[in-house]
């Protein structure tokens, strides 16, 4: 029984999904995992909050259902979630408005249907579709495929389980930049993200080597893709947010966050228009003189239509009407002189004629000009009803000027977030160090006991890291190796994000396990997940073996 039950200042009344799942088949000695595991371990990725077990094991109906008993929510999201998990479930068996900070929260009981001896039944308590959403992927890691009686089974029945995010905020990077990926390539990353509880995609579409997305106020935009067949329309890209967002609600409601960064990383803006370039050899940071310049930002963040999308068959126009998610990714890294003195920047605006002419004309240093860029495009964003992000460099260079509404994104280091958060900005941590996944020496265990939170130690302040994000840079990945670099290092940061602090457990033999697990059940689903214990991400298996050992 999957019991959906709204807050009592919901106005809606208390939702009832039944799912009547299980019959005692007499398996009370057996272990539905592989027997070679350690059988006191809890497989579940990322680890509940609270949780308790027994030591039956059930054999799972294949004829599992679903009714629905009330008043409220969106049946269709839970019906077509819970098609997608039973097709997980059983693979080898023959037998909204989504916004940041939705609760995600659910309670999930395996037990003894009450008066009878044999048949048991699974209760899914969430305030929210998406927390019960979140809720079936835990049920669906619980049940594993026994080969010998070739039914699924639950082992150490009966469960308890409370469970909700310890962030908001769990993201992935993706690069489509450095390499073009197809829209299914894309789409498959979205979900496996989900088996993971990961629930955003920043979409990192544009930068100095490629500009692949259609814009259909500016088409020549797109002639910076690598080729005509490297491209996103906007077709494409409805596609790939409706996937995460509203037609695959079955993936469990994953943000997809969109960058745009300027005014560096953006040579390939000038392809189809070169009057964005200072000049024909000095091809970035944008021209900040330009009227043109900054139109064409504005044009890109325009407003949505009045009505609401639902259908991939709407016309869509601009960047603004395909993504919905509140946040914005406006980058402005990499561009500060103070603290890149060998960036473009300073041979760029201050050696070309008309830019340093307009810089003496407005007593400015390029740094003044680059704050200027940075400001005017978060103007303009924030216009257009977006919250703008930026990379950490522009509150290092300027935080007394950004807007209070800036969202910053550290990646250069450990420090950042206490610094953002001490003068009340929100922030999400990135630190290259450890979670940057083209980082192929970084180890699974750097990036699990990686800290969002060090160095914060008041509560308030802590709020405001809104989560983490690990980062997909696309130099060195494409199609043929995009997942098993992901994956299973992004698993890690993910169990770190969702779970407490206290529901982790600080032995690394214990974790190892899970994990180990944990990239098998993304083996099984059709990831390409790497061995764990790899010394270098991403290499194949050194020899003969078990995936449990790996």
């Amino acid at each position: 029984m999957l019991h959906l039950c709204e807050k009592p200042h919901f106005r809606y009344s208390c939702l009832m999904f039944l799912i009547w799942v299980f019959q005692l088949v007499g398996l009370n000695s057996g272990f539905g995992l592989n027997s070679g595991l350690n059988q006191s371990l809890t497989y579940i990725w990322p680890l509940p909050c609270e949780h308790t077990s027994g030591n039956e094991t059930l054999t799972v109906n294949p004829a599992l259902s679903l009714s629905i008993i009330g008043h409220g929510g969106s049946f269709r999201i839970l019906r077509e979630g819970f098609r997608r998990y039973k097709r997980i479930i059983f693979k080898f068996s023959s037998g909204i408005s989504l916004k940041l900070g939705v609760d995600e929260s659910y309670t999930l009981f395996i037990d003894k249907t009450e008066g009878k001896s044999v048949v048991w039944e699974t209760i899914i308590e969430a305030s929210t579709i998406y927390g019960a959403l979140r809720g079936l992927e835990t049920f669906s890691q619980l049940c594993a495929f026994d080969y010998t009686t070739k039914s699924v089974q639950i082992s150490r029945a009966p469960w308890y389980i409370k469970d909700k995010p310890r962030f908001a905020y769990r993201g992935l990077l993706l690069d489509t930049s450095r390499h073009h990926f197809p829209v299914d390539a894309i789409k498959s990353i979205i979900e496996s993200m989900s088996y993971a509880k990961l629930n955003v995609l920043h979409w990192h579409i544009i930068d100095t080597d490629a500009f692949p997305l259609e814009v259909p106020a500016y088409p020549k935009l797109w002639n910076g893709a690598y080729s005509k067949w490297e491209r996103y329309t906007v077709e494409d890209a409805s596609r790939i947010v409706s996937f995460s967002y509203y037609l695959a609600w079955c993936t469990a409601g994953i943000h997809v966050m969109a960058e745009v960064d300027v005014p560096g990383h953006a040579e390939s803006w000038g392809t189809g228009y070169p009057d964005l370039w200072p000049n024909a050899t000095c091809r970035e940071p944008l021209d900040v003189t330009k009227n043109f310049t900054f139109d064409l930002i504005s044009g890109i963040l325009s407003e949505p239509p009045t009505f609401v999308i639902f259908y991939l068959s709407l016309s869509f126009t601009e960047i603004r009407e395909i993504f919905p998610f509140e946040l914005f990714h406006l980058g402005g890294d990499e561009v500060n002189t103070d603290l890149w003195d060998s960036f473009v920047l300073t041979d760029c605006w201050n050696k070309t004629r008309h830019v340093k002419q307009w810089l003496d004309d407005n007593k400015m240093k390029p740094k003044d000009a680059y704050r200027y860029f940075v400001l005017k495009a978060q103007e303009i964003a924030i216009s257009k009803n977006w919250t703008p992000v930026n990379w950490e460099e522009t509150f290092n260079a300027f935080a007394k000027s950004l807007n209070p509404r800036t969202v910053v994104h550290n990646w250069l280091g450990p420090g950042v977030c206490p610094k953002a958060v001490a003068k009340g900005f929100k922030c999400i941590f990135s630190n290259q160090n450890v979670w940057y996944l083209d980082h192929l020496d970084v180890s699974w265990d750097e990036v699990y006991y990686a800290e969002p939170l060090e160095g914060i130690g008041n509560k308030s302040k802590q709020e405001l890291v809104i989560g983490g994000e690990v980062c997909m840079w696309g130099e060195t990945v494409d199609t043929s190796n995009v997942q098993q670099t992901i994956w299973p290092r992004a698993a890690a940061a993910a169990e770190r994000l969702w779970s407490t602090e206290e529901a982790l457990s600080a032995d690394n033999i214990t974790v190892l396990q899970r994990l180990q697990y944990f990239r098998c059940l993304l083996n099984r689903r059709g990831v390409q997940a790497a061995p764990v214990t790899n010394y270098y991400a991403r290499n194949p298996p050194s020899g003969s073996g078990s995936c449990y050992w790996q």
